[in-house]
């Protein structure tokens, strides 16, 4: 079994941040946790996931709201204390969470030198659905919700279908189908447009092997505090 006290404490940031309660005393007690105690208590991926996503959403509003950090430092200032080491927005996103890819290559290629921490730290697998839990500020990022250990599929799930249904335009006639940007910066996380189609297929139940895939702008308008309605 994982670390809960780690679990807990990642949601109890997050909570903090929604409440707009202290977050100093959360921050410190991570700043202190010792590393191997994270990368041995984080030992699965759906641990992994609860405690990485829940860091990283909690970190940009910090970031954002509180040290006035904008793109691209906010991303890629390593700003975050965690366990005697300093990580980045980056470091959670593409180097933890993705299995370190190369942060422009759309999710095709590695990062060649991530480091030996971030490989202590990632996920064994690749799971396209984080791309719907984790939020940037802006208004075309999904809502931030609260992601717990036990129920990590099931909210992932859920965050993935409900992006897919708010974002997703039928074109029948046309035989077109388009989607959020999101899934052509990533696009390798989803196994190209053919595994579009099938998350399609999968997530709403609508058949459109036989459609044209194509993106939507993105809109960078600023939207802080955007967490998903309980």
């Amino acid at each position: 079994m994982p670390n809960t006290s780690l679990l807990n404490l990642s949601k109890q940031l997050l909570y903090n941040v929604k409440t707009e309660e202290p977050t100093n005393d959360l921050e410190l007690a991570l700043s202190n946790k010792i590393m191997n105690n994270i990368i041995e208590g984080l030992n699965n991926d759906d641990a992994i996931k609860t405690f990485w996503i829940n860091m990283y959403n909690a970190w940009f509003q910090i970031l954002a709201v509180r040290e006035k950090k904008k793109r691209p430092e906010i991303f890629t200032g390593k700003l975050i204390p965690i366990a005697g080491r300093k990580f980045s927005l980056d470091d959670i996103e593409h180097g933890i969470l993705r299995k370190y890819r190369w942060k422009l290559s759309k999710g095709y290629l590695p990062k060649f030198f991530p480091g030996k921490l971030i490989k202590q730290l990632v996920v064994a697998k690749i799971d396209y659905r984080i791309r719907f839990a984790l939020n940037c500020g802006a208004k075309s990022c999904p809502p931030i919700a609260f992601y717990s250990y036990e129920k990590i599929n099931r909210q992932l799930d859920l965050a993935t279908k409900s992006f897919l249904g708010s974002e997703t335009e039928f074109d029948d006639v046309n035989k077109v189908v388009k989607v959020s940007k999101i899934m052509n910066w990533f696009i390798a996380d989803f196994d190209g447009k053919n595994g579009i189609r099938r998350i399609i297929k999968e997530m709403l139940q609508k058949d459109v092997s036989d459609n044209s895939i194509r993106f939507k702008p993105y809109n960078w308008d600023v939207a802080l505090h955007n967490f998903e309605n309980e």
